[in-house]
């Protein structure tokens, strides 16, 4: 396990990390965080608990720096925690729901000695009815946790038990913030929100037992004085047709919130939308482009694996994320791939705000990936994909199954999102089977937007795009009736003195001086992407945000103490990447 390094944001965690309200867009006034110091044991499974070792730091793993612990849970070990805290006067309602936003990886939940439930997915959040356990006053909650990591065939993402190169260090347990409401019988249970420019309307649809329920448009958003725009009651509740008139429209150069309050019975929420569109059409020259707003857009975006230095998974704040939006920002970028991980749901919020487009990976997973398969046969211009074949490690049903579960639960969780304009269910051919019939499920849930279906080769040559990873040979855009994507390129890496975690790193390609660092970017936009925009380049994903671990290739570095590149020098190529 390579040394941990402290961020620039250590020093403003606080005694109750993550505090903010967790989920922006069905937001209600009963909250009650339960991050903080826990007690925790890491015991083998064949050993009883007798007591527990000591404190940890919730949300964080027990792997990383900010946890407090620093120690590996393996695949035979059995992860426990207890907490106690106090429920106020007058939060129980009728139902107490427990949350947590994201657990590595099954985990099983008691409160007050009563089983409530348990789960399995290790990012995905997910809600327990523990109204029958909850008591006002002081409340017990246990949860003892199970992480098989590499050895199972669960989504994973980049963690392994022997981290190195683009592999990141295992985690497990509590990485996403814990935290309780309470609310009437008939409650607002889950919203779909799709804005459609074509028909000037929003659609909100509204899952709550009550008779019937009112949506309200603000024209802003967390503004207490914002008007309201329109307004719609639906009885036996279904779905709100609203029409939206003179309102404008959302991108990353004018990040447009409206605001939503919803009321059902006793219950309100409040929510947000932003009015926009992603497709893909044709430009005035016929070649296929990405479209915002029915109109050619041009994505510059960066590769985020959304890996801190001392929080791993967890940003140390709220303001970290933000800090990381705003400075790609800042750089003129205008997209993130958000690489083989899934944000809490603050940091959609943020890019929703600032204005940031959003591709969204799937969670990969399966049995171990062979590298013929990944690195050899696609230089070979050999690509094999479905059935399961054993190079991706997808011979395992139940893993199988697991997979397209946890795709649906990602798309219903993030689908009402205005920032996200692309779903990316394969990287690579990691553990990749039937990515057609897949990609046209996505499509069927979720249709407004734009499907990646094999990112970087194994391309069954089917679908709205040719995409590509190229990081060692020249970049050349070919006629294709499909829309071109550079899903990831660049690679450029610079060590850091004092800002490394280990002292053999990784990189593409190295360089040892600011300057022939940002020289040899400015040639690689200006040679291989401005040359092939007109040829039908529509997207490009530079890699990467930050350094993580041993990959040294970021903007900035893992502890976000030292930026690589000037911000403007960034900007003004990024400024000229335009359709």
């Amino acid at each position: 396990m390579a040394s941990a390094m402290k961020s620039r944001f250590y020093d403003n965690v606080g005694a109750v990390p993550r505090a903010e309200y967790p989920r922006p867009q069905m937001q209600r006034d009963s909250f009650l965080c339960l991050n903080g110091k826990w007690k925790y044991a890491i015991l083998p499974k064949d050993e009883a608990l007798r007591a527990f070792q000591g404190d940890i730091l919730v949300p964080f793993s027990p792997e990383c720096l900010l946890s407090g612990v620093e120690q590996i849970v393996g695949p035979d070990d059995v992860l426990y925690y207890q907490h106690t805290f106090t429920i106020p006067d007058g939060f129980l309602k009728t139902k107490s729901l427990l949350h947590f936003d994201a657990v590595d990886y099954a985990c099983t939940v008691r409160l007050n000695g009563k089983e409530v439930g348990s789960h399995k997915g290790g990012f995905l959040p997910f809600t327990l009815d523990v109204s029958a356990a909850a008591v006002t006053g002081e409340n017990s909650l246990e949860v003892t946790v199970t992480d098989p990591t590499n050895k199972g065939t669960q989504a994973r993402g980049k963690q392994t038990l022997n981290p190195g190169g683009i592999w990141y260090t295992p985690q497990s347990g509590i990485w996403g913030t814990v935290w309780m409401e309470s609310v009437p019988d008939c409650f607002v249970e889950d919203l779909c929100i799709v804005p459609d420019i074509d028909q000037d309307k929003v659609f909100v649809t509204v899952k709550t037992d009550s008779r019937e329920f009112t949506v309200r448009v603000l024209d802003g958003f967390e503004e207490p004085s914002a008007d309201v725009c329109a307004e719609a009651t639906c009885r036996g509740g279904g779905t709100a047709e609203i029409p939206m008139s003179s309102y404008e429209l959302w991108s990353p150069e004018h990040p447009k919130l409206y605001g939503l309050e919803i009321t059902a019975g006793m219950d309100k929420v409040t929510s947000y939308f932003g009015m926009r569109k992603f497709s893909v059409g044709k430009d005035g020259q016929g070649q296929s482009r990405l479209m915002l707003n029915n109109k050619p857009y041009f994505h510059t975006g960066v590769l985020d694996q959304g890996y801190w230095s001392d929080g791993m998974l967890t940003a140390p704040t709220d303001e970290a994320m933000v800090f990381d939006i705003q400075m790609l920002k800042d750089m003129g970028f205008n997209m993130i791939r958000k690489h083989i991980k899934i944000e809490p749901l603050r940091w959609y919020y943020h890019c929703d705000k600032i204005g940031m487009l959003v591709w969204q990976d799937m969670i990969n997973g399966g049995g171990s990936y062979n590298p013929f398969c990944i690195a050899i046969l696609p230089f070979l211009n050999i690509m094999i994909d479905d059935k399961y074949h054993r190079f991706f490690g997808r011979g395992n049903a139940a893993g199988r199954d697991e997979f397209e579960r946890d795709t649906q639960a990602t798309v219903d969780l993030l689908r009402n999102v205005p920032s996200l304009a692309m779903w990316v269910p394969f990287n690579e051919g990691w553990g990749q089977f039937d990515s057609d019939r897949i990609s046209e499920d996505i499509a069927r849930q979720d249709p407004t937007r734009t499907i990646d279906r094999t990112s970087g080769w194994h391309d069954q040559m089917t679908g709205d795009f040719v995409s590509k990873h190229i990081y060692f040979t020249p970049i050349w855009v070919p006629k294709d009736a499909r829309c071109y994507l550079l899903s990831e390129f660049g690679g450029l890496a610079k060590p850091t003195k004092g800002h490394m975690m280990v002292n053999v790193p990784f990189g593409y390609r190295m360089y040892f001086r600011k300057k022939t660092l940002q020289s040899s970017f400015r040639k690689l936009y200006e040679r291989s992407i401005l040359a092939n925009i007109p040829r039908g380049l529509s997207a490009t994903v530079y890699t990467q945000v930050s350094d993580v671990e041993g990959e040294i290739n970021g903007l900035i570095t893992y502890d976000r103490k030292v930026e690589k590149f000037d911000r403007a020098f960034v900007k003004e190529i990024n400024d000229r990447c335009k359709i």
